[in-house]
């Protein structure tokens, strides 16, 4: 059981994203730059795409749950803490010993890859909209959990390296937690968002692993 109904639920998010407007556009603005970055990749795209990861989550742990999501939710101080860990993970991996490369290869995994992102970002608020908890008592992409977590899944896909298997670990937890919660409070659109683990996670483990046994890290073609 939930400590929470889903009337709060959705009212914390209207508080949230009327306190924090209009930094909604600019979340989506970093999202389209993300990809457009991966789209021309350079060793810089790669750092500022992570970085732009690093923003997102590191947004959602202190803003979205530890300052509003606790007030219904005490153990969102807990989620917070492992979404500050992430954005440490994708600053370390991204930025100190540079690990991740983003392109958008004509791959089975790019194509997958951006199958989930556009879910993220245009799919998403539409099924919210239908289901009738619309902006602004829904989750906004970038700074909202579930649909930046589709999004991230979304973009390691977009690799053209092996992933650190570590950087994995949070979003897939995540997934199940949004996923439970789901069930309870009937946020039909975030069951994309264990479908997008449950096929991000598989795909990268055997990609990287048939790479390696291929010859170590190369790119995907």
């Amino acid at each position: 059981m939930l400590p929470f109904s889903t009337d709060q639920f959705l009212d914390v998010f209207r508080q949230y994203n009327q306190a924090i407007w209009p930094l909604q556009i600019v979340a989506y603005v970093l999202g389209l730059v993300a990809i457009g970055l991966a789209a021309t990749p350079s060793r810089s795209s790669h750092q500022i795409i992570s970085a732009i990861l690093a923003g997102f989550w590191l947004w959602m742990g202190i803003v979205y749950h530890i300052l509003f999501f606790r007030t219904i939710n005490p153990a969102a101080l807990g989620f917070g803490a492992l979404f500050l860990v992430q954005a440490l993970g994708w600053l370390f991996f991204g930025l100190v010993r540079p690990r991740l490369t983003f392109a958008l290869d004509a791959t089975p995994y790019t194509a997958a890859g951006l199958v989930m992102i556009v879910y993220a970002m245009l799919i998403y608020p539409l099924i919210g909209a239908w289901l009738g908890h619309g902006y602004p008592q829904s989750p906004s992409f970038g700074v909202a959990p579930c649909p930046t977590t589709i999004f991230t899944f979304g973009l390691l896909l977009c690799t053209s390296a092996r992933v650190p298997r570590t950087l994995l670990i949070i979003p897939a937890l995540w997934a199940l937690i949004g996923f439970a919660a789901a069930l309870t409070l009937g946020i039909r659109e975030d069951i994309g968002l264990l479908l997008a683990a449950g096929v991000a996670v598989p795909l990268l483990l055997w990609r990287d692993r048939t790479a390696a046994q291929a010859g170590g890290r190369q790119r995907y073609a």
